[in-house]
């Protein structure tokens, strides 16, 4: 069983490639289950066709004095995909990190992790600046991990940010990254600018997926775009990340760029103007 998590700057398209991916991999005969670490609890949404799975945290609170089946706790979503939705706490109280706890916690104490998984796949909200949404690749759940970015500057920030924290747990344990993954934006010489970033951080950039707005048109239709056009070519880019990801053997410890250097990239890239300055 391969335990994957998916890390990278809000909004940048983790849920929706996440999806995507799995859906892929379902259809090469993978075996999978995917664990929503955001308190948004969207990270399945996609796969059962727009339906707000009940979350761990919901269930668990509807049902403090009686008992929580597994069958509360996992749905069947596309392709026979099992989905969970850690949750959250009530907005303002607590801390959301602390559902990924409960709820892997809970996932394993109640047998979800069969044997017949071929991938795990926890998409975990945002940076790592929090211990609890850091817990995947803290407590050795997830062995893989791979970042969702793009050729903007926030986006290329939070992903270094990211390698920060992947670092941290790799000296202690076995968790390694896997590479970047592009979500493109379409701005300018971003496949150059991630091949680079890829590099300095000691990775690879594993694969490119193109901007198309067919991925908005299957969004709102509630669907994956495997399942929305399934000949498509975005379609066929999904595949060829899931091909990508289940053939990858290249895992490293990254090594983060100071801030500095990556302002150099981003120049050296033509992203960013530098003012002039008149004396």
């Amino acid at each position: 069983m391969r335990q994957v998590a998916i890390y990278g700057k809000g909004g940048i398209g983790k849920s929706t490639t996440t999806q995507n991916l799995t859906a892929a991999l379902a259809e090469m005969g993978k075996q999978i289950m995917v664990v929503g670490c955001d308190p948004k609890a969207d990270s399945t949404r996609l796969l059962l066709h727009g339906l707000h799975q009940k979350t761990v945290l919901d269930t668990i609170r509807d049902n403090a004095q009686g008992q929580v089946n597994l069958a509360n706790l996992v749905a069947a979503g596309y392709r026979g995909i099992r989905c969970v939705e850690s949750g959250g706490p009530e907005p303002g109280v607590g801390c959301a990190g602390r559902g990924i706890i409960t709820a892997i916690d809970m996932l394993e104490n109640l047998g979800a992790y069969t044997a017949d998984l071929d991938y795990v796949f926890y998409d975990v909200l945002g940076d790592v600046v929090c211990g609890g949404f850091a817990m995947p690749i803290r407590e050795g759940k997830a062995k893989e991990i791979y970042i969702v970015a793009s050729g903007e500057m926030m986006a290329l920030y939070a992903a270094n940010n990211i390698c920060r924290g992947i670092k941290k747990y790799a000296v202690k344990g076995d968790v390694r990254l896997g590479g970047i993954i592009c979500n493109s934006r379409n701005v300018d010489n971003e496949l150059p600018l991630l091949r680079a970033f890829a590099q300095e951080i000691n990775s690879q950039l594993l694969y490119f997926i193109p901007r198309d707005n067919i991925v908005q048109h299957a969004e709102i239709n509630r669907q994956t775009v495997l399942q929305y056009k399934s000949e498509c070519h975005q379609a066929a880019e999904y595949r060829a990340l899931a091909e990508a990801v289940d053939s990858n053997t290249r895992f490293t410890i990254p090594e983060p760029v100071p801030q500095e250097r990556l302002e150099a990239l981003l120049l050296e890239h033509g992203m960013i103007e530098m003012p002039e300055y008149k004396i």
